[in-house]
């Protein structure tokens, strides 16, 4: 059995929230091919992070979208990734590389586009950005596409097959600038700009302004137009760019799936500055919740 478990709040389903309304879960339900539940912990007034799954027959995809600068970014990956994810798969006749990266670019036009848009009224609307993790399970396959520095974690049985025993997995890289190997692939893409990275009261930035290298959105800062707009001006100070400081190209990792994989944990930063993949994987292991079956 594989389950999926991921740590925001899923539309589609009715969950449990506490007494004070900040932390919401979901129970496990059945997908194609296992289980899942959902848990979150609300940081903010506003809730700022979405997620969602599909399944179907032959696919099911997992999304955990990490929004930050406000909620327009990730309520409009909720509502146009997985359309865009089942559209180019039913046109290319399957689930690839491929299929995903259209599908982020997609969303990622239609983001900017409706960032033009808004800019007269909203101006703020163009720093609105939000991390993606996105799993998918295709015929065997799983395919983890990254954006941010949201985090998908395997959790396995060990070589040695003990049944008492789970090993972790990291699936995803983290596109985050404290990251020294993200900083220099960041530093790379632009040589002729010494302060494209920068330490703020200790923390590494890019133009001393966000930690991830890539999202949905963020356009002011991989759109140069946007970062010089008169009216965005009102808003934020701006600041010398040449070229995109940021991507909305994701990093993919695909893997057959074997006997000895568990279960995945699809999760935001909330939870991986919290807990290491060993110990989240060992919480997820010694406390299995029972699947009801009708």
């Amino acid at each position: 059995m594989l389950r999926s478990c991921c740590c925001r709040p899923l539309e589609r389903y009715m969950g449990r929230r506490s007494s004070d309304g900040l932390l919401w879960h979901l129970d496990l339900k059945p997908h194609s091919f296992g289980d899942f539940s959902i848990a979150a912990v609300q940081a903010n007034s506003s809730m700022e992070d979405q997620s969602q799954i599909f399944t179907s027959a032959s696919t099911t995809y997992v999304g955990v979208y990490d929004g930050h600068g406000g909620p327009e970014a990730s309520r409009f990956v909720n509502r146009h990734l997985f359309p865009y994810l089942q559209k180019f798969e039913t046109e290319q006749g399957g689930l690839s590389a491929d299929v995903i990266k259209k599908a982020f670019h997609a969303t990622e036009e239609d983001f900017t586009r409706l960032v033009k848009q808004s800019m007269p009224v909203k101006p703020q609307i163009a720093s609105v950005g939000s991390c993606c993790i996105l799993g998918a399970i295709s015929d065997g396959e799983l395919y983890v596409a990254n954006l941010g520095d949201s985090r998908a974690v395997l959790g396995r049985r060990g070589f040695d097959g003990e049944r008492n025993s789970v090993v972790a997995e990291r699936l995803s890289t983290d596109h985050n600038v404290s990251s020294e190997k993200v900083r220099r692939e960041v530093q790379s893409l632009h040589p002729d700009d010494s302060s494209i990275v920068l330490q703020c009261h200790g923390v590494w930035r890019i133009k001393g302004i966000i930690q991830v290298s890539r999202s949905i959105g963020d356009v002011y800062l991989k759109k140069p137009e946007f970062n010089r707009d008169p009216i965005f001006r009102q808003f934020a100070n701006p600041f010398p760019m040449k070229r995109p400081a940021l991507t909305a190209e994701p990093s993919i990792v695909t893997r057959n799936l074997r006997p000895h994989d568990l279960f995945l944990i699809f999760a935001s930063d909330g939870l991986w500055e919290h807990l290491s993949d060993e110990v989240a994987v060992q919480i997820v292991f010694k406390h299995p919740r029972a699947v009801s079956t009708k």
